[in-house]
């Protein structure tokens, strides 16, 4: 999980998805098809060059944001940076492809298929003749086997983060020679093909010792492209040297360097020469893009004097206009940021979508969020569509709204099932909040000293407070709705702004439905889910406006948890705007902004937030992968909540059922249909809404081919490299 614009670990399948289906909207039983999966919204964006047109030999270096703390993917503190160095080093039995559905890796498999389903699955996998380890040992069942066995779950002493799937596994056989190995399962297992991939040699996986530890800082043993060579905690990089024995097509490169450097920090790493290819935040996709139109313009971009004469230009009034000198220190800031803009025309800005959305979170475990009903009027007050082009359309990239909880458009279980909530209606809004009890111009009670608002947090804790101060000053908190108050920072001051300014808060089982089914003798949409409108009968408050709503003396407020750190400015302004959708229906927000480092930790794994804008990676294998962000808690031995990853504490017996039910359907047309279903009551019970997918935009030096945004798509990184002088990229990368 991750929030825009904040740079927290990337979530790897292994981890906690372990980045991040839906059925036709007039029944929700719904059936696979490609139609409804349809393709992915933006193309991967690689510059794709045939090999023969990409240079032997060379360094590439890719920004990370940090050197990974293990390079054993399935530790809970596993990042992105060890998912690239596994998919660079190490097998996998499959890979993704552009349309996030899994393929088998030829490199590793000549074949991978379910032989048998009674009494057991059995899957038998084939292995490529040539695959061996960097060592020279054959890899076989004894890695598969080593592999099982510290995943399975059934020994405490291996520290994994999960143990999904392999838990199903019964045992592991060499089949009718080394190259074949037999897996058979315990129960059906749809998502048999996330298995394996990665793949550790049997010496990482073989003890708890070498589990825990072996693998944290070094990989001895690898079977890819390339090989660790070193990972240098002094210099913050990891480097990956051409492995001599690869027995597939060689890589390009001579070296990767997998190189540690912040979000903020790239682009002046890009023009320095420190890295060659990085992810970055829409400022900088902007600055690059201009630099390559400021050609011959001598001017800095930004923050620097407007000539480079040695000399500022000061206004004086009443038009007069006087030269001064620049400081010495100026003239150097000067000459850095000109050299800077010219270094940046030497790269490009790639552009896709990752495969990711971005939600808006309702925590249902308290307060008006915990009705259905307040949950739903919140979602249909929102315009996504809108949501989505404030964020996507200034990249230029498809502001489309996102309409599966469970996959994104392209892969195998996608389909649209935004008709089971509904879309936009202010109308059916407001019902739903009278209905629930929520009424325009109600008696609202003083609050006692420390009394908890209805949907706030009662009274911000001094940390947060803190952190509000220091990271977004006298902005680190404001209400929506209230006296006028605009998120923008604009107010009308009354007597009670201007209190609140003066304490620092100034200016982010499965049902079918056929047509003319009657649920509290209303008529449901097409598309609608049982509860998903207000009872027949009730009327929206009169007047176009909502004014103050309230409910046992107490005023619908809702906290709107936001990280208040650099590269969260799209981020807020979705909140912005969704605060200012709210108000229209009656709720007012309270946004709170906090800091990147307590957002998660503090606020929403903990339940301290009402409303939080976070993003979840899209996974190939989602009966598998969302149960735990979608199960419905349940109470633990201490007496605790258990969440697992579902931080709205929103979640439906109906839904658990169905995820049960998808992962052990082999039949993979079957099974996606159950996605669906799922992810149609998961839109019903309104605990998180779906808003856009989020933009991928990587930085890249004009001559590297076969990489940049790759958008679902595993990098093929033996193809990656820089293109031969006098060469141009072609249509689609060929083999040599």
């Amino acid at each position: 999980m991750s929030h825009d614009g904040v740079g927290p670990r990337a979530i790897t399948r292994s981890v906690a998805f372990l980045t991040a289906g839906a059925l036709a909207v007039t029944t929700l039983a719904g059936c696979g098809s490609d139609d409804e999966s349809g393709k992915p919204l933006a193309a991967q964006d690689i510059a794709p060059a045939g090999r023969d047109l990409v240079a032997d030999g060379g360094t590439l270096r890719w920004a990370v944001d940090d050197v990974p703390e293990t390079l054993n993917t399935f530790q809970s503190d596993a990042d992105d940076a060890t998912t690239r160095v596994a998919q660079a080093v190490l097998p996998a039995m499959f890979r993704l492809d552009a349309q996030g559905r899994p393929q088998r890796d030829a490199d590793f498999l000549e074949s991978a298929k379910v032989v048998d389903t009674e009494p057991k699955q059995v899957v038998l996998y084939k292995l490529d003749q040539r695959a061996v380890w960097s060592d020279g040992r054959e890899i076989g069942a004894a890695d598969f086997a080593a592999q099982w066995r510290a995943l399975s779950g059934k020994d405490s002493a291996y520290w994994t983060a999960r143990n999904a799937g392999y838990d199903r596994i019964e045992k592991i056989e060499r089949g009718a020679n080394n190259l074949e190995v037999k897996v058979t399962f315990s129960r059906p297992y749809a998502d048999w093909k996330a298995l394996f991939s990665p793949l550790y040699p049997k010496d990482v996986m073989g003890t708890p010792d070498a589990f825990n530890d072996g693998a944290r800082r070094k990989l001895k043993v690898t079977a890819g492209p390339f090989g660790v060579q070193k990972v240098d905690l002094k210099d913050k990089e990891i480097v990956l040297a051409r492995n001599p024995h690869w027995w597939g097509r060689p890589a390009k490169l001579s070296q990767l360097v997998l190189a540690a450097v912040p979000l903020d920090k790239r682009a002046a790493a890009l023009a320095d020469g420190t890295v060659d290819l990085a992810e970055i935040d829409p400022a900088d996709a902007n600055r690059i893009t201009l630099a390559g139109r400021a050609r011959g313009t001598g001017t800095p971009l930004q923050g620097a004097s407007p000539t480079n004469t040695g000399e500022k230009t000061e206004n004086k009034g009443e038009g007069r206009r006087e030269k001064k000198k620049l400081s010495k220190k100026q003239r150097k800031a000067l000459a850095t940021a000109l050299r800077r803009q010219d270094a940046l025309r030497a790269f490009t800005v790639r552009r896709s979508l990752q495969p990711a959305y971005t939600q808006l979170a309702l925590n249902g475990s308290e307060g008006p969020l915990a009705d259905e009903r307040v949950r739903r009027a919140v979602a249909r007050a929102l315009d996504r569509k809108a949501l989505a082009k404030i964020v996507l359309g200034p990249l230029g990239l498809p502001a489309v709204p996102v309409g599966s909880h469970l996959a994104l458009s392209g892969q195998a279980a996608y389909a649209d099932n935004s008709g089971a909530l509904g879309g936009q209606d202010t109308t059916e809004a407001q019902a739903l909040l009278a209905d629930a009890g929520w009424m325009p111009g109600g008696p609202v009670k003083d609050k006692d000293k420390g009394e908890k608002a209805a949907g706030a947090e009662g009274e911000k804790s001094k940390k947060d407070g803190e952190e509000a101060e220091s990271e977004g000053g006298s902005d680190g908190q404001y209400i929506v709705g209230e006296d006028n108050k605009d998120p923008r920072g604009h107010t009308e001051k009354t007597e009670k702004t201007e209190k609140a300014e003066k304490h620092g808060h100034g200016g982010e089982g499965p049902q079918h439905l056929a047509d003319g089914k009657q649920y509290d003798g209303r008529k449901v949409k097409q598309g609608g889910a049982p509860g998903a409108y207000a009872p027949k009968g009730t009327a929206a408050p009169a007047g176009a406006k909502a004014g103050t709503l309230a409910k046992d003396g107490k005023p619908l407020t809702l906290r709107f948890v936001l990280p208040s750190g650099t590269g969260s400015e799209s981020l807020r302004a979705v909140a912005d705007s969704i605060s200012r959708m709210l108000e229209k229906v009656g709720i007012r927000t309270e946004i709170t902004k906090v800091s990147d480092d307590s957002y998660f930790k503090d606020h929403i794994a903990s339940g301290q937030y009402d409303l939080a804008l976070y993003s979840w990676p899209a996974s190939a294998y989602p009966a598998t992968d969302a149960r735990p962000i979608f199960a419905k808690p349940v109470p633990a031995a201490d007496g605790s909540l258990n969440v697992e990853q579902n931080y709205t504490r929103v979640g439906t017996d109906q839904v658990d059922q169905l995820f049960d039910q998808a992962a052990s359907t082999l039949d993979e047309d079957e099974s996606a249909a159950l996605v669906r279903k799922a992810d149609a009551r998961i839109w019903a019970a309104a605990g998180s809404i779906p808003l856009y997918q989020r933009p991928q935009l990587t930085a890249a030096r004009k001559t590297i081919v076969n990489a940049g945004s790759f958008g679902f798509q595993t990098p093929v990184y033996e193809d990656m490299g820089f293109l031969k002088k006098g060469a141009h990229p072609s249509a689609s990368p060929s083999e040599d």
